[in-house]
Order: structure tokens, then sequence, then C-alpha cells
């Protein structure tokens, strides 16, 4: 069981205080859920309106059928919605809870950045980099030549 002993991931300067409390609600969502195998990310976003939609990663016995916390925050998002209005997303914070009991920014899988990128393209998706920095990157520059789908 996750303990209030899970050092939180330090908000980047570059964040808006609306991304940092983007990050607050993931950290604080996945503190609350954490189950080893099952629930081992977070996703916080907003959209235009200000409305901030979670997600949480459910974990298949089959790994196909599991699925991610961006893909969930997406279609909650998605769903508070009027039928005719664009899932459009300002900003997207995903945490993990790492072994060495800290949390951690990660970025989106594959699929969850097609998701991502198909729905709301210019969409800020903060990421941990291979070097250790925190910074927001567009969703299509998470996806280098994507080819994007006529809806």
């Amino acid at each position: 069981m996750i303990t209030d002993k899970i050092a939180p991931v330090p908000a980047p300067p570059a964040m808006t205080p609306g991304e940092v409390e983007l990050l607050d609600v993931a950290q604080r969502l996945l503190l609350r859920v954490w189950v080893a195998g099952r629930h081992e990310v977070a996703t916080a976003l907003r959209t235009p309106d200000g409305a901030i939609h979670t997600g949480v990663h459910l974990e298949g016995s089959c790994r196909r059928s599991s699925i991610c916390a961006e893909g969930v925050a997406l279609g909650a998002a998605r769903a508070a919605l009027a039928p005719d209005a664009p899932l459009t997303v300002d900003s997207v914070v995903s945490v993990q809870i790492k072994p060495a009991g800290r949390f951690r920014i990660i970025a989106p899988c594959g699929v969850c950045r097609e998701l991502i990128s198909d729905y709301s393209p210019q969409t800020r998706v903060w990421i941990t980099t291979v070097d250790g920095d925190v910074t927001a990157i567009g969703a299509l520059d998470l996806l280098p030549e994507k080819t994007r789908r006529a809806w």
C-alpha cells in the first residue's frame, strides 16, 4: 500500500499555475488508488473551459486489455462535453510512482500519443526526457511525421 511518504515531483519552473494544479491532482489521485501491477499511472488534463478530468491506468490480466490513464482521462473529458462539441485539451500531466518512493512525470505511450494528437493536436504534454529534464512538448511533436487522419 502506498503512503503519504511518497516524494512529490517538484513543479518545473515552466509549468503554468494551472499545470502545477494538474500535477498536484494527478499525484493525489495516484496516492489514493495506487495498486502495484494494477493502477500505477494517473493522468490529469485540462480542457479550455478550465475543467480538469482525470484517469487511472487499468491493467488487464492479458496486457492487450489494459487501458492507459491518458485514454481514460480523454474519455472522461469527452463525456463531459455537449454531443457536438469537439474534444480539445490544453495540457496533460501523467505520473507514476517509481520504486525509489517518488513520483515521476511520464510521457504517454505511443498509442496515447496517437490518441491525444488525433483529438487535440495542439495539446501541451508534460514529459520527463531521457536526460531527466521535465518539459512540455506539443502532442504532434511526440509523433514526428504523423499521418493525419481526416475525421
